[in-house]
């Protein structure tokens, strides 16, 4: 399953140089003092229940990784610690050939800081010059092809420090979740469906993604399995849907079902060790199950977390883990697809679909409704990160963007009006591929991380195509 806590080692630097006196040029006081300073204020600020930090406290020269053995101290330490990322901080100037070689050996992904310098004395003299060895850092990483990020030299109480810092937590934690992620295929595509295609050998070959098939025979036998044993379960869900949406007269009779398919799906989760997965919906499961659509399981689904894309769609359920990466958990990303555009405002277009949004993302003045199975309801006003994953000729891109919620006509299934910068751009972009209609979206805007997590993750590049303007 997702994991959503992350771990960062935290490696003050200084520059290896020989001992300085008190108020002269990059002495090793002020690095230490430094080094100190700003990883307490990082480990009191920014841990919580999701981030924790690994620091090198007693190694090197207190506590400042320098030369070849302290490198080796520190990767040890962040290696049997199991960091998820690495951030060094030049405490003074930094040492370029020791930061590339803890890189290497630790082997996940890394950020870089400079702290602002900001001391000087009436003799002219300055202690640090913290961004300028970031800039030998920053080369010597590129000679090894290192990919890294960077925080802009600033202090450590300031906000940019807090919002660049927090990015790439983000950041972290969407790369440690796409790292050797297993997505479970639950079905084929539907028959018209050419534009889902995808390619498992490429996924494999380019990303060390794992997909495990899950033939249908295998969801009926789990679901008539569950529907003798899973009794108590199956009451649990029915009682949800009765609580929590209004219904139409069809839904009723399929509420045991509903709520089986629900169990069902999270013992194929917990059985297969999935991460998600890309399911097939409205071609084969009314024909398994005696008229059953699978719109509103999809949904009480993501709000438990179990992560499930709709309509066979392995780009689609890839980005949702991404994006649900991105909130660390937090958020509940959606299916809304490029359906029509507004009647009235040139830059809105509905994004929509059948029925498998999460309840927990509905409009509080929009009623909860059961039609025909399919939820109705209309998605939170607010700000929305839109995205997808996609390829053309084994050229794998992604394309996102921030919208902001506009009001339209009321609808049926689940569905926002989205209000973007350049909606012909993004039509253009659309029609001319390798995008479809199929689009992810969740609450706050990761584009920022998005860009930040494609320079870690080799044949994944992001779409600069759509210009705003």
């Amino acid at each position: 399953m997702l994991n959503y806590n992350v771990k960062i080692g935290l490696c003050p630097m200084r520059r290896n140089t020989t001992p300085r006196p008190a108020k002269t040029f990059l002495t090793w006081v002020s690095a230490e003092e430094r080094g100190k300073k700003n990883v307490e204020y990082i480990e009191k600020n920014f841990t919580t229940d999701k981030v924790t930090f690994v620091d090198t406290k007693g190694l090197g020269c207190n506590d400042l990784i320098f030369d070849d053995d302290s490198v080796d101290a520190a990767a040890k330490r962040f290696t049997e610690a199991g960091v998820d990322a690495v951030l060094i901080i030049n405490a003074n100037f930094g040492n370029e050939e020791a930061a590339a070689d803890l890189a290497r050996k630790v082997g996940k992904p890394l950020f870089i800081w400079a702290p602002l310098d900001d001391e000087y004395y009436v003799d002219g003299m300055r202690p640090t010059d913290s961004q300028c060895g970031l800039f030998g850092l920053s080369r010597q990483l590129q000679r090894y092809h290192i990919p890294f990020a960077h925080i802009p030299c600033c202090r450590v109480e300031e906000d940019t420090f807090a919002e660049s810092f927090t990015s790439l937590v983000r950041v972290a934690c969407m790369l440690k979740n796409f790292d050797g992620l297993r997505i479970g295929q639950v079905g084929i595509r539907p028959a018209p469906f050419y534009s889902v295609i995808w390619n498992e050998g490429e996924l494999m070959s380019k990303f060390g993604l794992r997909i495990i098939p899950i033939n249908l025979a295998i969801l009926q036998d789990r679901f008539n399995a569950a529907m003798e044993s899973k009794k108590e379960e199956i009451a649990k869900y029915i009682q949800y849907f009765k609580d929590n949406y209004q219904m139409d007269d069809l839904t009723p009779a399929y509420l045991e079902r509903m709520a089986c398919l629900v169990v069902t799906y999270i013992g194929i989760f917990e059985e297969f060790k999935l991460d998600v997965i890309s399911a097939e919906c409205w071609t084969a499961t009314p024909q398994l199950f005696d008229g059953l659509a699978p719109c509103a399981v999809y949904g009480v689904l993501n709000d438990l977390g179990y992560t499930i894309s709709c309509e066979s769609d392995m780009h689609c359920a890839m980005t949702m883990v991404m994006l649900r990466a991105a909130s660390l958990g937090e958020g509940k990303p959606f299916l809304g697809e490029f359906t029509v555009r507004h009647p009235e405002n040139k830059n809105a277009e509905l994004l929509w679909h059948c029925g498998p949004f999460p309840l927990s993302v509905k409009a509080p003045d929009s009623t909860a409704r059961l039609v025909n199975q399919r939820e109705w309801f209309r998605a939170k006003d607010g700000q929305y990160t839109v995205a997808r994953l996609d390829q053309d000729d084994g050229n794998y891109m992604i394309l996102a963007g921030a919208i902001n919620t506009a009001k339209g006509p009321q609808t049926h299934g689940t569905y926002i009006w989205g209000e973007f910068d350049n909606l012909q751009a993004w039509e253009d972009r659309l029609l001319e591929g390798p995008y479809i209609h199929h689009f992810v979206e969740i609450e706050g805007d990761y584009t920022k991380e998005i860009e930040t997590f494609c320079k870690f993750v080799p044949n994944l590049t992001v779409d600069r195509s759509v210009k705003n303007k």
